[in-house]
Order: structure tokens, then C-alpha cells, then sequence
């Protein structure tokens, strides 16, 4: 497995990550745009989301785009039928969003065995696709929470995992920085590769090429990624959660040029999460 904290790395390495990628058609042409033309290297795939199907065929005709699984375990649809996570679901079938309250649920042996059946079931979804895994990350960054992440980390070792997101952004609040730390020393301690930050954390949705710009000038050393989530224009929100997402202006920053400049000026490594951390070989 990969020791994190024993590799002689470069100076700089970036992930450019989309997530959502199958939530909608549009999100998934912006993947395609933004990994063909721009510097997009990765992306995030919802396997139970309505164009998860697309996506797959997607990232099929995409070689050299990185696909990772993005667990939804939260506001969002399961892989399970409503009836064998009815712990997990609201009365229309769905995930449920209130976060806080489902964490204290997860204490119920009951309700964290649905939970771990649903972690398993987007894992295997996903192996389906016959893609390489390259890395999981949660929807909402619910891995976080102590009870998904063990459950993710116990699961994960059966599909090959090797990488996940540490959402962890330069600046974030004092309080947060030890729960980080925490999550951050699981990963090292299950041999689970990460990140060192994201960016993107703090801009959600409103990452643009500006924004892009400035995040590039002031890139500590080590590992980062970006995440976004990009989408071609369309009528509405793509969810009633993205309303004030300004997914366009993140496709162009994407394929920006004076963002790929930028980026290639830097000299910075390019990849997704397998093609980083094979560049700095697994001993170091």
C-alpha cells in the first residue's frame, strides 16, 4: 500500500478534479470539453445519479481521464432500493441532506449497517463500469464524519481504493485544522494516499478563471487539487443546491488559456490521483 509520508516529492503536484460528474448531461459535456480542451485531469462519478450511464460512456471514449467514485450518502439518490435503507431515505426515496442529524443516527448499529450496505453498493456499481479507480471523495465531503470514513476505508480495501480527497483548504479555520489533521492521519494510517489541499473549498461553484489564477500564484508545495464543477449553460439550476453555481464560468476557466499558462509555468505535475502518486513511486 502507499505510505504517504515517506515519498521524496517533487516541488508541486496538481489534481484538477470535476465533481458530480453523471448528476446531468450538461455537467458530463463540460467534463468532456474541459478534459479534451483545458486542464481538467480528473473527475468524480455519482454511479446512481440520472446520467451516470452517459458518463460512463463518457469517460469510455476519455482514456486519459482519471475517474474516481463520489459517494453519495447525502441529498441525493442510493444505489440500494428504498426499501433496504429505509434508515437512510426520506418518503421519496432519497438520500437524506441534514447532515448533522444523520451523523448522531449513525450511531445505531442498525442505521450504520444500511449505511456500510450502501458503501458497498456504489463501490461495486462502480467496479461494474469496468474503469480503474482512481480515487473516492464524498458528496459534501460527508467523509468527514468518523463512522463514514472508517466504513469507507474498511470497504474501500476490497475494490482497490488507493486515494482520497482531504478536504482541507489553506486559511480554513483554526478549529477545523485538528479534525483535518485527524482524518488526514487515518488515511496515512490505512496506507490510503491524499492530497495535501484542495482549492476550491471556499469558492464553491464560483470558480473562476480569476479566482483560478490567483489560487495558482499562491500554490504551497506538495500535492493540491482543484475541485470544481463545470457545466455547459441550460435552462434552470441543474439542482435546487446550485442555484447560485455559476457552473459556465468554471467550464471557461477550465479551458482558459491563460489558466493552462499559468499551470505550465509553474511547472507543476499534472495528473490524476494514480498518475501522481506512480510519478513519486510508492517507496519514495
Amino acid at each position: 500500500m502507499m505510505q504517504r509520508a515517506t515519498r521524496t516529492r517533487p516541488a508541486r503536484a496538481l489534481i484538477v478534479t470535476a465533481d458530480d460528474f453523471g448528476l446531468h448531461t450538461r455537467i458530463n459535456e463540460a467534463v468532456e470539453r474541459a478534459h479534451q480542451d483545458g486542464v481538467l485531469t480528473a473527475a468524480s462519478l455519482m454511479v446512481a445519479a440520472p446520467a451516470a450511464a452517459e458518463a460512463i460512456r463518457c469517460a469510455q471514449r476519455l482514456p486519459t481521464l482519471r475517474v474516481g467514485l463520489h459517494l453519495v450518502l447525502t441529498d441525493g439518490s442510493p444505489m440500494l432500493a428504498k426499501h433496504l435503507v429505509p434508515a437512510l431515505v426520506d418518503g421519496r426515496g432519497r438520500l437524506g441532506d441534514r447532515m448533522v442529524r444523520d451523523s448522531f443516527r449513525f450511531l445505531v448499529p442498525e442505521v450504520r449497517r444500511q449505511l456500510k450496505a450502501e458503501i458497498r453498493a456504489q463501490f461495486e456499481a462502480f467496479a461494474r463500469t469496468g474503469l480503474r479507480l482512481d480515487h473516492v471523495n464524498t458528496h459534501k465531503h460527508f467523509h468527514l464524519h468518523p463512522t463514514v470514513l472508517a466504513l469507507i476505508i474498511e470497504t474501500g480495501r476490497d475494490f482497490g481504493m488507493k486515494a482520497m480527497r482531504l478536504p482541507y483548504e489553506p486559511g480554513a479555520p483554526m478549529w477545523l485544522r485538528p479534525w483535518i489533521t485527524g482524518v488526514g492521519r487515518q488515511l496515512d494510517e490505512a496506507g490510503i494516499a491524499h492530497n495535501d489541499y484542495v482549492i476550491g473549498l471556499s469558492q464553491t461553484g464560483r470558480l473562476d478563471e480569476q479566482a483560478l489564477l490567483t489560487a495558482l500564484a499562491r500554490m504551497p508545495p506538495g500535492v493540491g487539487e482543484i475541485y470544481c464543477h463545470p457545466a455547459v449553460p441550460g435552462v434552470g439550476p441543474i439542482t435546487s443546491t446550485m442555484t447560485r453555481y455559476r457552473h459556465g464560468d468554471e467550464l471557461a476557466a477550465l479551458r482558459s488559456r491563460r489558466v493552462a499558462s499559468a499551470m505550465a509555468a509553474s511547472g507543476v505535475f499534472m495528473g490524476g490521483f494514480a498518475d501522481v502518486f506512480a510519478q513519486w513511486g510508492e517507496d519514495g
